[in-house]
């Protein structure tokens, strides 16, 4: 049976200094950025699935082993694992759902990539449930980063089932966020709402666009023609 000292091993093997300082950088690991402290081996998320696809049966006791080191790409190795097993027919989603949440309460999933990654997948559990907004509205309002962005992305799984609701409820509530991960990632959402609804696109922006975030708005306008663009940016002084 594999353990997380294996996927570590085999992470190791690919990794590279140059690789991890141009990602500690991107990602904004100094004082003050949003990953402060984080660091990497120096992978590239192809090597990294790989590795995942390796050891895909990998336990929920090694996964949870796996999210406690302090490397970025053995946390991402395992949410990947884990996702991936979500995706599976027979899969316990309940069971894997829980411990994703577990996962983020304990600080393992601390970037927007880890996020991006994982939420939309896993969000496919809440759309069964009777009252997804009563999880998605606790993860907004948490006060943590990764929990309110992990809010935001879960409503791509309803978007992709034509229930647009949860991403417009949520959006709205985050449109005053100090933050602009959670400006992009709501614009992103929007976006994807009104590939399904561009009418009810427009009238989430007749109600919001003066005072949503430029970088929400830009994200939520930008698949549409140039002339309609320039009638919603009006607040392009916006922070």
């Amino acid at each position: 049976m594999a353990t997380a000292s294996d996927v570590k091993r085999a992470l190791r093997v690919r990794a590279d200094g140059v690789t991890a300082t141009n990602l500690a950088r991107f990602f904004q690991t100094e004082p003050g950025g949003y990953g402060e402290g984080d660091r990497f081996l120096g992978l590239r998320v192809p090597q990294v699935r790989s590795v995942a696809e390796r050891y895909s049966d990998l336990s929920n006791t090694q996964i949870r082993a796996l999210m406690r080191s302090r490397f970025h790409e053995d946390r991402f190795c395992a949410l990947a694992i884990l996702t991936s097993r979500f995706q599976k027919p027979d899969a316990d989603r309940a069971g894997l759902w829980r411990l994703y949440l577990e996962l983020l309460d304990e600080g393992g999933i601390n970037n927007w990539d880890l996020v991006d990654a994982t939420a939309p997948h896993l969000g496919q559990f809440l759309v069964s449930e009777k009252n997804p907004m009563t999880t998605i509205r606790s993860l907004i309002k948490s006060r943590d980063l990764w929990h309110q962005r992990v809010g935001v992305m879960v409503t791509w799984a309803f978007i992709k089932k034509g229930d647009l609701e949860p991403t417009f409820t949520v959006c709205e509530y985050l449109i005053d966020h100090p933050h602009a991960l959670i400006h992009k990632a709501s614009g992103w959402m929007l976006r994807e709402a009104g590939k399904r609804n561009i009418g009810a696109l427009r009238e989430f922006l007749e109600l919001h666009h003066r005072e949503m975030p430029r970088s929400m708005l830009r994200y939520a306008i930008e698949k549409m023609a140039p002339a309609e663009r320039a009638r919603w940016r009006v607040n392009d002084d916006h922070p």
